[in-house]
Formats: structure tokens, sequence, C-alpha cells
């Protein structure tokens, strides 16, 4: 943004420069075209992955460069986005939060057309959400949905004070505490004599949970996923490291085995 900002603004400046030497006298010098566009080389620039496993897997490439410092920023390049003017074929739909911290392209390291994202503070699913991901499982047949809350999740952080009546009914909007209804029920209600910092990681755990609850109660998810069209997991992002941590034991079989998600036994939770 800040490269093509710049260009539109130097343009007319470098013109007037080119007329001013004109009209001293001097011959303008014409400048050659620029380059046409180079192909994106990048190793995303590949086939997209067409399987869970293997969108699954280059979802986790992509976290490990970002973590590292080390993004290839797949996908961004004015050729690439000229062949995306006709079609998307994302392999991956993600369910995010709308923090500003948690940008899924970013954590991802994928570029233009990789992601089909939704994002909703604290990724809940509503009707609307629910349709949007309908969409990229019938439509852009996505062989992967993510659920992706984070950690010092705000929206959970004021559902658990609610929960424990730390909130009053009226403290926020009702549109605020409509939403705050979504996660509550989803909260396993751990002891509250616990450090709070410790009730909200799990919390954030339990709220990607229900999420990924939600979507198996959606038909046309629920049959997708049946039929080994989709898999649906839930993962959570950790502010500091950079780490997507994904909650394997959540992870809905690509072939059909679509289980509830898993819920600890008391005691074993960490």
């Amino acid at each position: 943004m800040t490269y093509s900002f710049a260009l539109r603004f130097a343009g007319p400046l470098l013109l007037a420069g080119v007329v001013s030497a004109g009209a001293c006298g001097g011959a303008a010098r014409t400048t050659a075209p620029p380059p046409p566009p180079a192909p994106d080389a990048s190793p995303s620039a590949a086939l997209s992955p067409r399987t869970a496993a293997t969108a699954l897997a280059a979802l986790e490439d992509g976290n490990a460069r970002f973590m590292l410092g080390r993004p290839r920023h797949p996908h961004e390049h004015a050729s690439f986005r000229h062949r995306l003017v006709g079609e998307q074929k994302p392999f991956a739909t993600i369910l995010g939060c709308s923090d500003s911290r948690v940008p899924p392209e970013l954590l991802f390291d994928e570029g233009l057309g990789d992601l089909f994202v939704i994002r909703v503070a604290g990724n809940i699913v509503g009707t609307d959400v629910a349709a949007s991901i309908e969409y990229a499982v019938d439509h852009l047949k996505t062989p992967l949905l993510v659920v992706l809350g984070h950690e010092n999740c705000g929206a959970v952080t004021a559902a658990l004070h609610h929960f424990h009546g730390k909130m009053a009914e009226n403290a926020e909007p009702p549109e605020i505490m409509s939403l705050l209804g979504h996660i509550e029920p989803g909260l396993h209600h751990d002891d509250p004599s616990r450090p709070f910092s410790e009730q909200l990681h799990l919390a954030v755990e339990d709220n990607v949970r229900h999420s990924v609850k939600d979507l198996l109660a959606v038909q046309d998810i629920r049959t997708a996923v049946a039929s080994g069209r989709v898999a649906v997991v839930g993962a959570v992002y950790d502010l500091a490291s950079g780490q997507v941590r994904f909650l394997s034991d959540d992870l809905v079989n690509p072939t059909g085995t679509a289980e509830e998600p898993h819920e600890p036994a008391a005691g074993q939770r960490h």
C-alpha cells in the first residue's frame, strides 16, 4: 500500500521534472517501460492443497515461517492477482476473531486467494457466519475448516467476567451482551479460585470447541464432514510466541467419523 501510494504522488513530480528539463533546452529522456511482472515463484505458487491433510500441513508450515520471522509472502504479485479475477480456489476456510492482532493471512503466511476468512469478535457461529461457511464448503469446496481463537481474547474475557457476576447486565450495549451470550454456554465454568489467567486460557479453548460444535450442528456442514469432503479443527493463537496451536484432539476426521469435540475429564485439563 505504501509503495503504490508513493508512486501515485511521485508520478506527477517526475513528469514535471521531465517537462521542466525540456523547457530548459535539454532533451527529455524517454524512460523504458517497466518490465512485465514476474510470475510468483514462491513455493506456495504451486497447486493449492486440495485435501484436509495437505491443507493443514500448509497452514502449519506457513505458521512456522511466520514464527521464525521468515515469511515468503506468497501470491501477492500483480501477475497472481490478475489470475484471480475470474475465480477463487481457497484451500482452507478460517473462522477467526476480529482482533487486529490475529490476521489469518499473516499468521499462516498465505496470500491472495489462499484462505476464505470469516472474522467476528469471539469467533462465534451466528446465522451469517454459518451461511458464509456453508458457501465456502458447498461452492468453493475448501477441504479444511479451522476455528481460530486466540489467547487473551477480549470477548471471552468479558464473557467470563459476566458469568462470574463481575459485569452488570447493562454494562455493555445489547448487541455486545448478545455476543457474550453466544460464548457463555460453551464455557465449562472452571473453579473461580483458579488464577484468572488460567481460567481465561481454558475459556479460550472452551470457546473454540463450542464453535466447532455449533458448526457441526449446521446440516450442510455436518453432511460435508460425514461424506469426507471437509474436516474441521480448532486452533488457538498465542499472541506472544506467534504460534498457532491446533487442538488435534478436536480434529473431525475427514473420512466421515464426525465425533463430538473431545471434552477432557475433570482434573485432566492443563
